[in-house]
């Protein structure tokens, strides 16, 4: 039996969008985070749809009311895609809605030792968050029969507690933010928050907004409030890496500023920045990225987070002392779905038998072989998951038998990159890659038959 635990009304993760912030802590200073998704009202894919989409399922253009026909499309539409997914393939069928993790952790009696992994259990207990919103897959956990069982339920109250053979993690990267150390920080009394919890810029009219960080969202946030605020000053530990595309649009809109790395925060609203310069500010932003959190999940000190390195894990995936019966899917950054998909068909494989894992030592073997290559080419251990090359993701295809990424999805997604560099306002409604969108469009992955999708929106 396969369940799926999802805290939210419906699929979507990340792309799920919720409005409603004033019930998050604005600087994610809490154990679970009571809003999921970091989308804000405005944003749109970075990357073009054609390369966005699962192999079997691609991501096509759908007419009708309230759909968006444009390759690079709102995040709406990127969440009816994962809608029309989970509805074509049955998956909705496996997910319980509103209904929150709260524990998981080994069952007593397992010791670790050898070859633990094969035999493990694990004590999953989950609550549900809220009874009144009514979701399709909410269905008692004997609906479907699979493989995978459940060996015991113990309903007390509103908690459930259940034993499975085997817990994938897969609770996403983008959701606890990851906040910079500044003197003053926890005294300054104007406003503060992380990105996570900005939607639209109307808050912010008529104000003086720092902002910190020069991610891609810091960008594009940074030039939507800019047509609000009375000027907003861009903080970045070093400006060397803003592109040109982002240098274009700071020397086009004269309430952009570029500011160096905050020395300390004063009780007066005063920001002072290391070159002895400052400002007095109305708000902070903190576009400073997220880091990974599994408040729910006990693995008694065998996997841990340190400087957002997660692990050790077999390739991002597998614990060695506690696989398979324990994996994560979603931890390498800046992945399209094809390759979680490779990711999550691994899983599947090892799970069912179909494929086996090396030896508990070899994987640890592995992991300490790649920290080491990491450390070798000045890598920092933070960045231990960004590791996202095509290189990489055909050899992590070659795990499963999965096939290697199309050389139009490759090239599509460079050029889409070196667009945006350049073009930053631009680049998602102005390309110049026609032949790429053609080759793209007649390849297998577009015209191989999908019958008819009916869902409502």
């Amino acid at each position: 039996m396969v369940v799926l635990f999802e805290q939210k009304h419906d699929v979507g993760g990340q792309w799920l969008f919720d409005p409603d912030v004033e019930k998050e802590d604005p600087l994610g200073a809490t154990k679970f985070m009571e809003v999921h998704s970091s989308i804000y009202n405005s944003l749109r894919l970075l990357s073009p749809r054609e390369i966005m989409g699962y192999t079997d399922f691609p991501f096509l253009v759908k007419e009708g009311l309230g759909r968006d026909t444009r390759r690079f499309p709102g995040h709406r539409e990127l969440w009816l895609y994962l809608k029309e997914f989970s509805v074509h393939f049955g998956v909705r069928e496996l997910i319980r809605f509103n209904t929150r993790v709260e524990y998981v952790g080994m069952l007593e009696g397992n010791g670790v030792c050898g070859d633990l992994g094969n035999d493990l259990k694990w004590v999953v207990r989950s609550g549900k968050l809220d009874d009144d919103i009514i979701s399709s897959g909410n269905g008692d956990v004997n609906d479907v029969d699979y493989d995978l069982s459940i060996d015991r339920v113990e309903r007390n109250g509103e908690v459930v507690e259940e034993v499975f053979d085997a817990v994938v993690v897969g609770n996403g990267q983008y959701s606890y933010p990851q906040l910079p150390s500044i003197k003053g920080m926890k005294t300054w009394k104007r406003k503060q928050m992380h990105s996570h919890v900005y939607r639209v810029p109307q808050p912010f009219q008529n104000q003086v907004v720092v902002m910190v960080g020069n991610s891609l969202s810091a960008q594009d946030i940074s030039m939507e409030l800019a047509g609000v605020a009375k000027e907003v000053h861009i903080s970045s530990r070093s400006q060397k890496n803003f592109m040109e595309g982002f240098s274009k649009v700071i020397s086009k809109h004269e309430k952009l500023h570029l500011r160096p790395q905050i020395e300390s925060l004063e009780e007066d609203g005063r920001v002072l920045f290391v070159d002895g310069s400052f400002v007095v500010a109305d708000a902070i932003l903190y576009c400073t990225g997220y880091k990974y959190s599994f408040p729910f999940l006990d693995t008694k000190g065998l996997v841990t987070v340190d400087d957002n390195r997660v692990g050790p894990l077999y390739h991002h995936t597998f614990p060695p002392l506690l696989a398979p019966s324990l994996s994560f899917v979603g931890i390498p950054r800046k992945a399209t779905f094809p390759f979680f998909e490779s990711q999550g068909k691994w899983v599947a494989q090892v799970l069912s038998g179909k494929r086996k894992l090396p030896s508990p030592d070899d994987m640890m073997r592995s992991v300490q072989e790649f920290y080491r290559q990491r450390e070798a080419d000045g890598i920092p251990k933070h960045e231990t998951h960004d590791i996202i090359q095509f290189e990489y993701a055909d050899k992590y295809a070659d795990k499963t038998g999965f096939p290697h990424l199309e050389e139009w999805r490759k090239k599509m997604c460079l050029v889409a990159l070196d667009n945006s560099d350049v073009h930053l306002e631009t680049y998602r409604d102005s390309w110049d890659d026609e032949e790429l969108l053609q080759e793209a469009l007649q390849s297998p992955h577009f015209t191989q038959h999908i019958g008819p999708i009916i869902i409502s929106t």
